[in-house]
């Protein structure tokens, strides 16, 4: 049996996902962006990806989740948040950081749920602090930050925007607990849904469950030797990891899949498609 095709991105968030993938036999791992992934399980060029949730419905074909490992919250993240220049209920356009698609989608849905509204999107190239929205409105971030921005990753905490400019801000994770009672769920491990079956697919989610499992046991070691190289204060990282940071599906994180995809849904912000789950948490 060939070795599983494992793509994912080396993020401090994913280190307990995927720590040591690269040395358990019959998986070889795909280093990639957050945006490739699905095209990547798509075009064939992986067997299993931890994927962006929004992407179990809107990629091309039909992707199953595998629940053996994801990122979530069950309230604050740190690392997904809307910054804001003016009070949040008077946000008429907001930049979206271009490595997210769950989180832009998260944020107008909580924007619409508790203010009511449905703000312009501009899509936003946050590494190099540009806007992307065509000709004519490319604005360095140097010289002008944009009025709300929504922002995610390890470059909240590494490099953060300016504090002065944005006193408004919202945990988008903390935010959707209190709005619903239940956890969020930004991305998952999935295959094609049409090879949920294989037993190759299976083979590799055991290997997947495994790992994570192995990971937790030794999370201080993890967390000692990634948040350095993130370059993540110590201490941050270990409440990151340990405290606020989710991996395992359950029924509630099934519950708050189906609840924000539906939401999105509603909204026209997602296509109205039936998740396809590999088996039930």
């Amino acid at each position: 049996m060939s070795p599983a095709r494992i793509a994912a991105v080396r993020y401090l968030n994913t280190s307990p996902l995927i720590e040591g993938l690269n040395k358990v036999e019959g998986l070889s791992l795909i280093p990639t962006v957050p945006a490739r992934i699905a095209d990547l399980l798509v075009s064939g060029e992986a067997d299993i990806g931890l994927a962006s949730i929004v992407d179990s419905v809107a990629a091309e074909k039909p992707l199953a989740l595998l629940p053996c490992g994801m990122i979530g919250c069950d309230g604050p993240t740190l690392t997904v948040r809307l910054f804001s220049a003016q009070p949040l209920e008077k946000i008429t356009e907001l930049h979206a950081d271009a490595d997210s698609h769950t989180s832009t989608i998260l944020a107008q849905v909580l924007l619409n749920k508790l203010y009511g509204l449905r703000p312009r999107m501009v899509e936003f190239d946050a590494r190099e602090r540009v806007a992307t929205a065509g000709p004519g409105r490319e604005t360095s971030l140097e010289e002008s930050w944009p009025s709300a921005v929504v922002l995610i990753g390890d470059k909240v905490i590494t490099d953060p925007p300016p504090v002065d400019r944005y006193p408004h801000q919202l945990d988008l994770g903390e935010a959707w607990k209190q709005l619903t009672g239940l956890p969020f769920v930004y991305a998952m491990w999935m295959c094609r849904a049409e090879e949920v079956g294989n037993d190759s697919i299976r083979h590799a989610a055991v290997l997947l469950d495994r790992q994570l499992r192995h990971n937790m046991t030794r999370i201080e070691w993890v967390i000692s030797t990634r948040a350095h190289e993130a370059r993540w204060p110590v201490e941050t990282a270990r409440r990151y990891l340990s405290e606020l940071l989710r991996f395992r599906v359950g029924p509630r994180e099934k519950q708050a899949v189906e609840r924000f995809l539906a939401d999105a849904a509603e909204l026209k912000l997602l296509p109205r498609r039936s998740v396809v789950w590999a088996w039930s948490p």
